[in-house]
């Protein structure tokens, strides 16, 4: 295991032996440096972790080191304690500001220092965790197209970026609805915080209140112990109502009180209970005819439609199919231990199509091409014969029956028998494609 790296700052000499060697015992790798000229000087590029800077030092004083490390590149940034034999709660205040993780006064304990340096090593691996996670999530997330309709959104995302304003994103599905709330809950303030998802459509109408608000138990057939609604499981952080057009009235009136008032009930249950959410929601219907055909309650669309972001089908950023095509061809390379290549006649092929899946269907036709494609490469050809595949056809030729068996037989195999995922990918119902594993006698 590699050793920690700590610089020791100070100007007297007993100082600097007395620490590093104590923390040498303690396994440390020790450097040190007499003056706050010379900690900069040693700290670039040096892999310190954690540095002991004295605040009275000749020339340039701790304070102003303190500020110019603050100033460097956050991954090769260590962490800092000061030390001081002139201790005060406004030097100590005023280090803090500054980016110190603590302060120590001399003369110095070293059980003390030893408890804080163990502590400040800790709170820098956590820091450095918590970025590392939250680039891998903004990477996730990532919204992909130099098109000039992506460009706004991501301008508009940037905007509420810090806002708590409930947003309501349009858009034909395929178009990455999901994909934009989370990424507009990783880039809040509630990013710590839950993200919960409610797919309106595919809850049944009866319990749908259940499943947002919760019940208590007896109050239905089923209710067998209560239950925590969705609400209550993004308290503090967001709540992504997707399909909202699909709910029923009386939901409706319940989430619009949420909204209202902040409060929620569970069902079989009078009692209020306060609730913190951000609510993005998410449609692919027009909002508008809905309210006209009293459908969906006026006053709840304007509660939701604070901010809102309108997602353009693929077929009108068709510049954008390069990129997205690149982009996830080097994600199923990855995940499937592929080494698969674009040609430039597949990405001609990519761009001729009209794309009615959106985004959605060239990402599951992208995963078949990266399991499927033989000899690595997909070009014009492999592109056309994918959609081909892709589309209702006769299977009635046995030859055909034998290459589409072969190919259910790959995916599968990728998949890990997923039998859902397979079916994404093979772009046909899972109803459907259990009716030919049954043909099959798989």
């Amino acid at each position: 295991m590699r050793q920690q790296h700590i610089l020791v700052v100070d100007d007297e000499p007993g100082i600097r032996q007395s620490l590093s060697g104590v923390l040498e015992d303690e396994g440390y790798a020790v450097d040190s440096a007499d003056s706050g000229e010379a900690c900069l000087a040693v700290l670039p590029g040096a892999g310190f972790e954690l540095v002991l800077l004295d605040i009275w030092l000749p020339g340039l004083d701790g304070m102003e080191t303190l500020a110019r490390i603050q100033e460097m590149p956050f991954a090769d940034r260590p962490v800092v304690v000061m030390i001081s034999g002139h201790g005060s709660i406004d030097a100590a205040v005023k280090a803090t500001k500054l980016g110190a993780f603590d302060f120590l006064e001399k003369p110095l304990s070293l059980d003390k220092v030893s408890v804080v340096v163990k502590n400040a090593l800790a709170h820098r691996s956590l820091a450095i965790e918590n970025s590392r996670l939250k680039a891998d999530t903004g990477a996730r997330y990532r919204i992909i197209g130099d098109s000039v309709p992506m460009k706004a959104l991501r301008q508009q995302m940037s905007l509420m970026a810090g806002t708590n304003g409930r947003v309501l994103i349009y858009g034909e599905s395929g178009t990455g609805k999901e994909l934009v709330a989370h990424a507009i809950h990783s880039l809040s303030p509630r990013s710590g915080q839950p993200f919960v998802e409610v797919n309106c459509a595919a809850i049944p109408e009866e319990l749908i209140e259940s499943e947002m608000f919760g019940h208590s138990k007896g109050s239905l057939a089923s209710a067998h112990e209560t239950k925590v609604g969705k609400f209550q499981k993004a308290d503090g952080g967001t709540l992504f109502l997707d399909e909202v057009g699909d709910m029923s009235l009386s939901a409706q009136a319940k989430v619009l009180r949420a909204l209202q008032e902040g409060l929620i009930s569970r069902v079989g249950s009078g009692k209020a209970v306060p609730v913190d959410v951000r609510v993005v929601a998410a449609t692919n219907r027009d909002l508008q005819k809905l309210v006209d055909d009293v459908r969906f309650r006026e006053d709840l669309w304007f509660r939701l439609n604070v901010i809102r972001l309108v997602l353009p089908p693929l077929r009108e950023r068709r510049g954008d199919v390069p990129l997205l095509a690149r982009f996830f061809v080097g994600k199923y390379n990855a995940r499937y231990n592929r080494d698969a290549k674009l040609t430039d006649s597949g990405i001609k092929a990519l761009e001729e199509h009209t794309w009615p899946g959106n985004v959605r269907q060239l990402q599951h036709l992208i995963e078949r091409l990266t399991i499927l494609a033989p000899n690595e490469r997909i070009d014009g050809e492999a592109v056309r014969d994918a959609l081909s595949a892709m589309e209702p056809r006769d299977h009635s030729v046995e030859t055909l029956a034998d290459a589409e068996s072969e190919q259910i037989r790959k995916v599968l195999a990728a998949t890990g028998g997923n039998k859902s995922r397979a079916a994404q990918i093979l772009g046909i119902e899972r109803k459907t494609l259990y009716r030919k594993l049954e043909r099959m006698k798989l």
